[in-house]
């Protein structure tokens, strides 16, 4: 029973996360990321992560996404500013579609979840589809569906564990950063606590290889995909807030995320 509290909870964190880093257009997940916010802000993990939750409450309307959605383009999108890269593979290699992509298409293959190319355009390895992965397998470990604990630990120790606390960094520092200044606090607390559970050493520090964007190789690949995210963010409604994430094609044995 107590593993199966602690696994509910850590499918609401990293439910609450694939909210705030997969960008969509439909204003029910923005609906559900304020209920999820409103839910783990009355047991937060500690007193840093209370504020937080508090100063991300204050700052997002129960009505209205605009607020949250202006930072979220102006950290993952605008060309006015630093913009925050979201993939295991850029951490990893400075690249996108790498090694990293293929491990989590890897470990996508022992489980019954898919990505739905037509819906979800970012790779396997950006971090909000890592979330929400993780989200469902540790629902469904909840059930008793104990066949996934491998496959969360090592989706957890060899992709997310691998680039998460630099990705807080930087996402921490950046010029625009208000709500998701707050987020980095309550995403750290809780990598360190999934560490702790799952018994996975935090990283040591890479060195890493920088290119400038002149330099930077991209394949026709990442380049479709990034004009289908402008055509998306181009089309979508300009004042409402996430979908509710098709990002994913499962079984009819499992539930849809």
């Amino acid at each position: 029973m107590k593993d199966e509290k602690i696994n509910k909870a850590r499918a609401l964190y990293y439910g609450m996360f694939s909210r705030f880093f997969v960008f969509a257009t439909n204003n029910d997940r923005y609906l559900e990321l304020i209920n999820l916010i409103d839910i783990l802000k009355e047991n937060p993990l500690d007193s840093s992560t209370a504020e937080a939750f508090e100063n991300i409450r204050k700052l997002l309307k129960s009505d209205s996404n605009i607020t949250f959605m202006r930072e979220f383009d102006d950290i993952f999108h605008s060309p006015e500013s630093t913009t925050i890269r979201t993939t295991a593979s850029h951490y990893d290699e400075n690249i996108e579609s790498g090694k990293k992509r293929v491990e989590m298409q890897n470990f996508l293959a022992k489980t019954k979840i898919r990505r739905d190319e037509k819906k979800y355009s970012d790779y396997e390895d950006q971090i909000g589809f890592i979330f929400t992965v993780l989200s469902e397998l540790c629902e469904l470990q909840a059930q008793g569906h104990d066949e996934y604990s491998n496959t969360i630990h090592c989706i957890f120790e060899q992709i997310l564990n691998e680039f998460v606390d630099e990705f807080a960094k930087e996402l921490y520092n950046h010029e625009n950063a208000d709500i998701f200044k707050n987020v980095v606090v309550i995403l750290k607390a809780f990598v360190e606590f999934e560490r702790i559970y799952l018994e996975v050493s935090k990283p040591a520090i890479k060195l890493k290889i920088t290119k400038s964007n002149e330099d930077e190789e991209i394949s026709e690949e990442e380049k479709a995909r990034r004009a289908r995210n402008r055509a998306m963010k181009a089309n979508g409604p300009k004042n409402v807030e996430a979908e509710a994430c098709p990002a994913f094609v499962a079984s009819e044995t499992e539930s849809d995320i």
